[in-house]
């Protein structure tokens, strides 16, 4: 009987844990931008974002692990891809940015176009062919 038990909640457990994270490092597509909306010449103005190309922003910690993993990913696209600018956020260094973008999980990742519209996020760590797939698109 205590097997059967210990079965049935290593599943329940498993099942669970694959439900919460079934969509981390997902990139999802963000809703299409208010024609003549300035938020988002606000938020690229707060983050520093040059106008021009599109950029990657990540949010991050020291003590965050996965973090260090997107820095890798991320580096690599924008080094590949070229023209697409990388931003790390260190949200105990800048909080304020945390709670500007809704940052509840780390690392989390925002790909803004040339105009400065959030276009894709991420929570989890995004594989390279994720990334690219989201940036040519906005390189052209």
């Amino acid at each position: 009987m205590s097997i059967v038990a210990i079965v049935a909640a290593l599943g329940f457990a498993g099942g669970l844990g694959w439900w919460l994270n079934r969509r981390a490092g997902v990139l999802r597509e963000m809703p299409d931008p208010v024609p003549g909306g300035d938020a988002a010449a606000s938020d690229a103005a707060f983050l520093g974002l040059a106008a021009g190309g599109p950029a990657v922003v990540h949010f991050s910690a020291p003590w965050c692990g996965p973090c260090a993993g997107v820095r890798r990913v991320v580096e690599k696209v924008c080094d590949d891809l070229g023209g697409v600018a990388h931003h790390e956020i260190d949200i105990d260094a800048n909080p304020e940015a945390a709670r500007r973008f809704s940052v509840l999980s780390l690392p989390t990742t925002v790909i803004f176009d040339a105009d400065g519209h959030q276009r894709y996020r991420a929570a989890g760590v995004p594989t390279s062919a994720d990334l690219r797939s989201a940036l040519e698109p906005l390189l052209a």
